[in-house]
């Protein structure tokens, strides 16, 4: 007996088959085909029949449904019931096809909810799950007509951001500033009974409690203080918040020390998250504890995820997934032809605190990613390598773009970050020079854009010395003579409440030394909720901030707390980024901006004084697939018995990619939890069901253009079509 024959006798439970009368019910018709079906065979005939017999005015969603690309000006064109014919009619297209479930680690999924319910209608088997038949329940009232995509006031949008307030109330300063104070003490005690021994930061015999205090005051503003006293165990996270947590939270701590999952949280950071709930920020820091506090998904999962980015596997002298040979080690990551990701053998592989959701857990558990920072110190010879690596990317034909990245691109030292950043500059320059000597069509593509990713504006603003400052505002200068015209800092706030009066002053020094600061979120569960982004991209511009991306969560059960079905993505996108909607007429406007940086707040604030806006929509919700790029375009083409859909993804259509794609086709992703699960843990986090009511209606999704804000300058000459370091 196959694994699928077994699941097919297992029987459904008391709510399923409640939920599975109240399908019957509301559907007479369809009630009618099922029981009148001898087989599933016959259900998808007489459903399809039903369909294309009632609904056959719906043209666009017949041409939607059979076109293998659809662009978005079709897509545009469809209604609410659209979406309904298009789902069932995929489900009945993609029905019984396995897929190897990765959140399950790899066992075989199958679609085919029309057997599932004609085995519980006709056998009372079949295994569906409650959360299932709650997905068919609204899918057919869609299908009726009975449901309609909700449309929202601005007003409404502005009472849902009105919930959060940011980390720059005063309020919330003054709790930060208690909890800044108790940490502080807990960390003198260390110092003081000798727990922590250190040759930069001690007190000197016969300094009194109140010289202390005003050492540690001192010690507070240098970012190599919080990464020599960051927290690594449970129980000192405990202590540092008050014992406030729960014996539960504690145990899944524990299991992750156990389990070998690094934890590395820095004082500042954990100054930010509530030990007492104010009355008027109830859930506030949601967003960023469960960034603090690992899943017990996580726990379980730790040893056994697989890279969900499959271009991250890399075997020696072998292209990766995208088709991109790479140097040696583990330095360059490549996607695209113009973009090429650097993570440099410095301190950059570590961070200021891991992330519960980060996309770099894979390299975590494969030790590629540390917190060993003693230990990150740039080796003899990464000089050596450097100089290999910008070889690299010199004769490269089609790369214009480097991510500096890690970890984290700020974690290095200044003076590795000043050396990384000259190779850059004299690479830039030898490749102008070759140009020079290259007829039209044959030039190779030069550096235009050159990106910082980092967390550390939020993580631990102090970092953003002056001196730092001062080598990028030096880089800037010398760069831009040599053709590097864009520079960007790209950070990540997860929540207006690590918006702060610290994280501000970072950004604002950033501006003043020439680079545009862009923000990419994570839309996790606690930051999915309604208007949490809408507020922190509100707050983010207050500071001269543009968001670039929301992104959905990836990864696979290992993320599963934090996951955000891909529905709820593109309902944030239609129902609440859009009151940040810009007119095309304010484009030209917002493309100006990073020429006069340290105008930005003040560019930014003007713009929406005069649109009204409360905010500048300039980013774009997506997802990175696990094959090649990032894609908001998708159509749900099936549901296992649990609930949780499957989606095929389309490559996004708005920009250049590795020819790989061709061959490769098109993505599918089973999402690591249904919708009904969902709503279920935001009901956990404090809000209303009603709040999400269409949600289980969004089945597709377009990716939206990029922001011309983010477009590659043209160059002067015509550059060669030909990709180099290509292997397909």
């Amino acid at each position: 007996m196959t694994e699928i024959e077994k699941l097919d006798r297992i029987a459904i439970d008391v709510r399923s088959r409640k939920l599975l009368n109240q399908l019957l019910d509301e559907n007479p018709e369809f009630d009618i085909i099922l029981r009148n079906s001898k087989n599933e065979t016959e259900v998808v005939v007489g459903v399809r029949e039903w369909i294309e017999r009632t609904l056959k005015d719906r043209e666009d969603a017949f041409r939607f449904y059979h076109a293998r690309h659809s662009g978005a000006e079709l897509f545009d064109r469809l209604e609410w019931r659209d979406y309904a014919i298009i789902r069932i009619l995929d489900y009945i297209d993609q029905a019984g096809i396995e897929y190897p479930d990765l959140n399950l680690r790899g066992e075989i999924a199958v679609s085919n909810p029309l057997r599932l319910i004609w085995l519980a209608v006709h056998k009372g088997t079949g295994g569906a799950r409650p959360d299932f038949f709650f997905d068919m329940i609204m899918l057919f009232r869609q299908l009726r007509g009975e449901s309609e995509q909700p449309v929202y006031l601005p007003e409404r949008v502005s009472g849902w951001m009105d919930r959060y307030p940011s980390g720059l109330d005063p309020r919330i300063v003054r709790l930060r500033e208690e909890n800044k104070q108790r940490i502080i003490r807990i960390l003198m005690e260390q110092i003081d009974g000798g727990e922590v021994k250190s040759q930069r930061y001690f007190f000197e015999p016969g300094l009194d409690q109140s010289g202390k205090l005003k050492k540690m005051e001192e010690w507070w503003q240098d970012y190599r203080f919080h990464l020599r006293f960051a927290v690594r165990s449970p129980e000192l996270l405990n202590k540092m918040l008050d014992h406030s947590l729960d014996p539960d939270t504690m145990k899944i701590l524990k299991d992750a020390e156990k389990a070998g999952i690094p934890f590395f949280v820095n004082p500042y950071y954990l100054s930010l998250l509530h030990v007492r709930v104010p009355y008027f920020a109830v859930g506030a820091d949601l967003a960023i504890r469960y960034y603090v506090l690992y899943s017990k998904q996580l726990v379980e999962e730790f040893g056994n995820i697989v890279a969900w980015e499959k271009e991250d596997q890399v075997e020696p002298g072998l292209p990766n997934a995208a088709g991109w040979l790479l140097p040696e080690g583990h330095n360059i990551h490549r996607r695209y032809p113009e973009v090429a990701i650097l993570i440099p053998d410095t301190m950059g592989r570590a961070c200021a605190g891991l992330c519960s959701s980060c996309q770099r857990m894979y390299d975590f558990q494969g030790g590629r990613l540390n917190f060993d920072l003693d230990k990150l110190a740039p080796g003899e010879k990464w000089g050596e390598k450097l100089k290999k690596l910008m070889t690299y990317f010199e004769k490269d034909a089609q790369l214009r773009d480097i991510l500096i990245t890690g970890g984290d691109g700020l974690m290095s030292s200044d003076k590795s970050i000043r050396l990384l950043l000259d190779e850059i500059y004299e690479m830039s320059l030898r490749k102008i020079a070759r140009n020079k000597s290259l007829p039209d069509g044959q030039k190779l593509a030069e550096l235009v854009r050159i990106r910082i990713g980092t967390r550390l504006p939020v993580y631990l603003p102090q970092r953003i010395t002056p001196k730092l400052v001062n080598i990028l505002k030096e880089f800037k200068e010398k760069a831009s003579e040599a053709g590097i015209k864009q520079f960007l800092i790209q950070t990540h706030f997860m929540s207006p409440m690590e918006v702060s009066p610290e994280s501000g002053k970072a950004v604002r020094r950033l501006i003043s030394a020439g680079w545009t600061v862009t923000n990419q979120l994570v839309f996790t569960a606690a930051a999915s909720r309604r208007g949490h982004s809408a507020k922190l991209r509100m707050v983010l511009n207050d500071i001269g901030v543009l968001p670039y991306y929301t992104f959905a969560v990836k990864g696979y059960m290992e993320n599963n707390a934090g996951f955000t079905p891909n529905a709820r993505i593109v309902q944030e996108q239609l129902e609440e980024k859009v009151a940040g909607k810009i007119a095309q007429e304010h484009y030209d406007t917002i493309r100006k901006f990073p020429e006069e940086t340290s105008m930005m707040v003040e560019n930014i604030q003007a713009l929406r004084k005069f649109t009204g806006l409360p905010f500048l929509a300039t980013d774009r919700n997506v997802l990175n697939l696990p094959g090649v790029g990032k894609s908001m375009t998708f159509r749900v083409v099936g549901i296992t018995r649990y609930g949780r859909r499957i989606l095929e993804f389309d490559h996004d259509s708005t920009r250049r990619h590795s020819p790989i794609i061709k061959k490769m086709g098109k993505v599918i992703i089973i999402e690591s939890k249904s919708i009904h699960e969902y709503l279920r843990q935001l009901e956990d986090l404090g809000e209303d069901r009603e709040d999400y009511k269409g949600l289980y209606g969004y089945s597709l999704g377009q990716t939206e253009q990029r922001h011309p804000v983010y477009e590659y300058p043209e160059y002067a000459g015509q550059i060669t079509e030909e990709m180099t370091n290509l292997q397909i």
